[in-house]
């Protein structure tokens, strides 16, 4: 179960354990310890994790070439996490979900130059 401090004030040390990784680029990694939360989280948080989940999971399948997974995934992960616009335990939602966009626009169908920086989790106060 999910730890009594894991309140929007002070997160659950594996949330803040998958930023750290996910904005290093270890995506698979971020992914396994958002996996891991998830498992424990309340149900109102579980779309949420698993949104990231999905966003690290989409940005691990783009580094690799699967385009057509990357896109999958990360519609899904938007959709997911739509419920807890505009912000939500630190990430402003719109502005993650556009990096990602801009990252994958080759693999969302989206002609153009060469892929964005890859995005990062800033989070800001709650």
């Amino acid at each position: 179960m999910a730890d009594a401090a894991d309140t929007a004030d002070s997160p659950d040390p594996r949330f803040l354990a998958g930023v750290d990784l996910f904005n290093r680029g270890a995506f698979f990694d971020a992914h396994e310890v958002w996996e891991e939360l998830w498992r424990d989280c309340p149900a109102p948080d579980r779309r949420f994790y698993q949104a990231l989940i999905q966003a690290a999971v989409a940005l691990h399948h783009f580094d690799r070439g699967n385009h057509t997974g990357a896109a999958r995934l990360y519609r899904s992960g938007r959709r997911y996490m739509e419920p807890y616009r505009p912000a939500y335990r630190g990430i402003v939602i719109d502005p993650f979900w556009d990096a990602m966009a801009g990252h994958l626009a080759v693999a969302l169908g989206n002609a153009g130059g060469p892929a964005p920086a890859r995005p990062e989790i800033s989070l800001r106060p709650v």
